[in-house]
């Protein structure tokens, strides 16, 4: 019996899981985007957003940390210079899992998993509905701004 047992194994022993688990996250942290089974996705997840975590913080420590779950020198510098920076603000959920449907040989379910501040077409959408909600608020002000740039340029002239 499985009694409080909250892992999922993936049908492996614990090195090969490991090894499994450190090849996706690795594959993650390059790629920023990789595609695999939905069970493998949700298990990554777990394993990978607290090395994110950590990358916050530039220590030594966290460096060796970090290594120490990923075994690969340059993807525990890709993770400390560019994930972490992104990431700062964020106080958890890294990734996103998005279902892609049944794969064709075993129809086994597919999931594509994503650092979320890395997917530039829906941050993209995201800032413009921003802007267009700061311009809505700002209307008032903008008038005012145009006329004053329009003064300074008229005195600019005069001053020819």
């Amino acid at each position: 019996m499985r009694h409080g047992d909250k892992i999922n194994n993936l049908g492996r022993k614990t090195a090969h899981r490991h090894a499994l688990l450190m090849n996706l996250a690795c594959a993650l942290i390059e790629n920023k985007r990789i595609f695999t089974t939905l069970a493998k996705a949700k298990a990554l997840r777990v394993y990978v957003e607290p090395i994110i975590t950590k990358s916050k913080d530039d220590t030594t420590h966290s460096r060796r940390t970090a290594f120490s779950y990923l075994k690969n020198k340059d993807v525990v510098s890709t993770l400390f210079k560019d994930v972490a920076i992104k990431v700062a603000e964020r106080n958890g959920g890294y990734t996103r899992i998005i279902k892609t449907g049944n794969r064709q040989g075993d129809a086994a379910e597919m999931a594509m998993i994503e650092l979320v501040d890395f997917n530039e077409i829906y941050n993209n959408n995201k800032k413009s509905d921003d802007k267009t909600a700061k311009k809505t608020t700002r209307r008032s002000r903008g008038a005012k701004t145009t006329k004053i740039d329009n003064s300074s340029i008229e005195e600019a002239k005069e001053t020819e």
